[in-house]
């Protein structure tokens, strides 16, 4: 009597693409290699996402002077971008055509100036004993500034910062061209279920991004003029080149002012100990006129960031990606504070009593 055959396995083995488990452990396995890969991606590329990232920033800008002219004026948009456009290259072409000559010559003024306070200074320190020899603190400058990062010196040459201009200039006017067609792109990108919580986050970072960047070059311009015009009283040198330094720096707080503090005391004390008191009694009544009635009445209508936050980010991006991560550290701030702001508001309205405990 013959003996019956065992029976055959018909399920897959462990090692063929169609056993449950193997699959389940290959999406696994693809999972952590894509977001390794994107890290590694995003490290790489960190020079074009900064540049493409301040392009949105410029659109913002334009697009928030769009949707402001169609206030009064009800015509199409791209008419209305047409105009903003040229009314900002009338205004830089003016005041480049008006005190373009003058401000060339205090530029070379205050960078000699700089030079020699930075020698007096290092000298009298040195001689004090606070810090090293002259030469030996020049060594450490240049130690410091070379190891800002590859960002700060792929931009550091005057070929470089122009192309990056130029890129940004264009990618922001596109964008403020046809803004819908870009935010339709991004909500492909995105699973259909989730397509309308992103569209909503993405309508909030706009407009919170385009109401902090009004506030800033509000805050910008007021600064920059009120400076050169105290400044101009008080008979400090070189007072417009200061005056479009401060309103320049403003656009990066805490940071840039200290910086243009910095500048305006070491050009005051060069024409004099008298010029350089009356520079810090200005720095000092200008920076708490605007941080006590200029910058709370501008956040009332635009976005109110906390100040170590700010501060913190700064450093975090100065540190990480240079100056241009500086400059881009508070629209960076802006809207991830409106991603955190609505998961907690989806989190709210998913599990109320959650949220309160």
């Amino acid at each position: 009597m013959t003996k019956a055959p065992e029976p055959l396995v018909t399920e897959p083995s462990p090692h063929e693409m169609r056993n449950p488990e193997t699959r389940r452990e290959l999406r696994r396995a693809a999972v952590w290699l894509g977001l390794a890969a994107a890290m590694a991606l995003v490290v790489v590329l960190v020079q074009p996402i900064l540049i493409i990232l301040a392009g949105l920033v410029f659109a913002s800008m334009l697009d928030g002077g769009v949707r402001l002219l169609g206030r009064v004026l009800k015509i199409p948009r791209g008419w209305r971008l047409l105009i903003v456009v040229v009314l900002t290259v009338l205004f830089i072409g003016v005041t480049v055509y008006q005190a373009g000559a003058g401000v060339v010559v205090q530029f070379k003024q205050l960078q000699a100036t700089l030079l020699i306070q930075f020698d007096r200074l290092s000298q009298w320190a040195a001689a004090q004993g606070i810090v090293p020899g002259a030469d030996d603190l020049k060594g450490l400058a240049q130690q410091a500034m070379g190891s800002v990062g590859k960002l700060t010196s792929w931009i550091g040459t005057a070929i470089g910062a122009i192309s990056t201009l130029f890129i940004i200039m264009v990618i922001g006017l596109f964008v403020a061209m046809e803004p819908r067609i870009y935010d339709r792109g991004l909500q492909w990108m995105v699973p259909t279920d989730h397509r309308a919580e992103f569209a909503l986050t993405l309508g909030r970072m706009a407009t919170q991004l385009r109401r902090l960047l009004a506030g800033r070059l509000a805050g910008m311009a007021f600064e920059g003029v009120l400076m050169w015009i105290a400044l101009s009283i008080a008979g400090i040198p070189m007072a417009l080149v200061l005056g479009i330094i401060t309103g320049m720096l403003a656009f990066i707080p805490n940071i840039g002012a200290f910086i243009s503090g910095v500048l305006m005391i070491s050009v005051g004390f060069s024409a004099g100990v008298d010029k350089g008191m009356w520079a810090i009694l200005i720095y000092f009544v200008v920076q708490t006129f605007d941080g006590w009635v200029v910058i709370p009445l501008v956040a009332r209508k635009t976005v109110d960031l906390p100040p170590a936050l700010t501060l913190s980010m700064q450093i975090l991006a100065s540190a990480l990606f240079g100056i241009l991560g500086l400059a881009l550290a508070d629209p960076l701030t802006a809207m991830i504070k409106v991603a955190l702001e609505r998961n907690s508001e989806r989190a709210m309205e998913d599990d109320p009593q959650a949220v309160l405990l």
